[in-house]
């Protein structure tokens, strides 16, 4: 019986992190998960480090006993919010340390252990093209597509794909999170937010055998809210 495929998925504690390392599971994959606190979901096949996306210069360390990689998913994320004259630069910079600093370590640590035809995701945002009141963690997120595409050229030699998967408003924690207040979530045309567990199969799909020839892009997924 062949070996379950291995992904290395961070952000597993909660949202959209968890929705995808659950997705993976269920599809039977083995699955590497890095966070800060402990997952809820326990599976055999799930195998949970502790690590603070917040400080990636420590994750090589952290990574040192992750070995055959069939796939990088970066979902840790964080919002903090505010308008101009009110800006923190250190929420700028935490902003920056997950969702970029961490994202480049993570891939830049593992991408000689991830297997030729292996698969990259980095969980970006609809907000990436501008939002009153989210200027910082919109440029984070604008930064996601320049690494993937990036990414993907250096990588397509070994056809190791490298894409950005950008949801909308999402039903996770972090739509509750205090440091966001400022900004309250607005609801899409659609009438609904964007679920978790769809981000979680378009994730599913890109890592997936169908996914194999899309690379260096990123597919929004925000339930109308762009249009």
């Amino acid at each position: 019986m062949a070996e379950p495929r291995h992904a290395v998925v961070t952000g597993v504690s909660s949202g959209i992190g968890a929705a995808i390392a659950a997705r993976l599971l269920d599809e039977g994959w083995r699955v590497t998960g890095i966070s800060r606190t402990a997952p809820a979901h326990t599976s055999e096949r799930l195998h949970w480090i502790p690590g603070d996306l917040s400080r990636p210069e420590g994750l090589p360390e952290v990574l040192a006993p992750v070995s055959g990689v069939d796939a990088i998913v970066h979902a840790a994320g964080v919002q903090r919010s505010a308008r101009l004259g009110e800006l923190d630069p250190e929420d700028g910079s935490l902003m920056w340390r997950i969702h970029v600093q961490a994202a480049g370590v993570l891939v830049d640590t593992l991408v000689d252990r991830v297997a030729d035809g292996g698969r990259v995701v980095l969980v970006g945002s609809r907000t990436m093209t501008g939002v009153p009141g989210k200027s910082q963690y919109a440029a984070t997120k604008a930064a996601l597509p320049a690494l993937a595409r990036s990414w993907a050229a250096e990588l397509a030699p070994r056809a190791v794909t490298v894409n950005v998967v950008a949801p909308g408003p999402t039903d996770t924690p972090m739509l509750r999170d205090p440091g966001r207040s400022r900004t309250p979530p607005v609801m899409p045309p659609l009438g609904r937010l964007v679920r978790p567990e769809e981000v979680a199969g378009l994730t599913s799909f890109l890592l997936g055998p169908e996914g194999g020839a899309v690379t260096g892009q990123t597919l929004v997924m925000c339930a109308g809210a762009s249009l």
